[in-house]
C-alpha cells in the first residue's frame, strides 16, 4: 500500500541519524542520495518501516529551507512534531531503541484509550512515539 503523507526530517548529521533510525527503530534504507563531494551531506534519503516511509536530509540552508523556515529541533528550540508508529511488541521495541542509544522519554505503559506505548528521543531531538494502539483498527 502506498501512503501519501510522508514526514520529512532534517538532521545536522544525517548519515549518523540514518544509521541510528535503522538500528534503534527498525527502519531500512530504500534510497540515500549523498553529495558526491561530501558523503556527510545527505541531499535526500528514503527510509522505510513496514509499509511506511520517512524522508531524511541534512539540515542545509537550501531555497526550500529558506522559504519554509525548516529547522531541526535544536534550531527550533524544541520539537515541531511527534511521529507515531504502530508496533506489535512495545516493550521489545523500547528495549531495542534503548540498547541503540535512544533516550526513553516515557517508559512503556498501558494507555487509557487502549494499547500500550512509549516515547523516545533520537540523538538530534526528534521525538518518536511507538504503540500498539492502532487508530485505523
Amino acid at each position: 500500500m502506498r501512503h501519501d503523507i510522508i514526514p520529512c526530517l532534517r538532521y545536522d548529521h544525517a548519515p549518523r541519524a540514518i544509521e541510528f533510525l535503522c538500528q534503534a527503530f527498525g527502519f531500512a534504507r530504500q534510497a540515500v542520495f549523498a553529495d558526491p563531494d561530501d558523503p556527510d551531506v545527505i541531499h535526500h534519503a528514503q527510509l522505510v518501516w513496514q509499509d511506511r516511509m520517512v524522508m531524511v536530509s541534512s539540515a542545509l540552508f537550501t531555497p526550500h529551507a529558506s522559504v519554509t523556515g525548516a529547522k531541526t529541533p535544536t534550531q527550533a528550540g524544541g520539537v515541531t512534531m511527534d511521529l507515531y508508529l504502530v508496533v506489535a511488541d512495545v516493550d521489545d521495541h523500547a528495549n531495542r531503541a534503548r540498547a541503540a542509544g535512544a533516550t526513553i522519554l516515557a517508559e512503556p505503559e498501558d494507555k487509557p484509550y487502549g494499547g500500550r506505548g512509549y516515547a523516545a528521543r533520537d540523538p538530534e531531538g526528534h521525538v518518536w512515539s511507538f504503540g500498539s494502539y492502532d487508530p485505523w483498527a
